[in-house]
């Protein structure tokens, strides 16, 4: 009986570890960003709004929605912040996706990927 408690105390302590959202706070990642535009416009993100080509928002595959983090085109050093609205990307190597007026803030929109600085925020 008491291994049975143990290991169900330890599947549950495993379990609340294994959350798919990262603290934003201490955030720093280096990688390749690419970005969405007039193709998604209007529809829905992952986290329900619609997504907007415009606004400064991203999709990242584990910061939590409503996080915002500084982004910076190690081409260029021009940075931009965004939210977190949308989940991705779905390219495999990739490690934020921008919204068009997010990757024209950073000057990538020719290239259509940049290898960029990702930087958490702290509310």
């Amino acid at each position: 009986m008491k291994r049975l408690l143990g290991a169900c105390a330890l599947l549950g302590l495993l379990t609340g570890c294994a959350s798919h959202d990262i603290d934003p706070s201490g955030y720093d990642e280096t990688g390749v960003a690419s970005y969405y535009g007039a193709r998604h416009h209007g529809k829905r993100t992952a986290s329900g709004e619609p997504f907007d080509q415009n606004a400064l928002t991203a999709a990242h595959r584990s910061l939590a929605f409503g996080s915002r983090v500084v982004v910076t085109n190690l081409s260029n050093n021009k940075t931009v912040v965004v939210r977190i609205n949308d989940r991705g990307p779905h390219t495999r190597g990739r490690l934020i996706d921008l919204s068009r007026q997010a990757a024209q803030q950073l000057g990538m929109l020719s290239s259509g990927t940049a290898k960029v600085r990702v930087q958490g925020l702290s509310d």
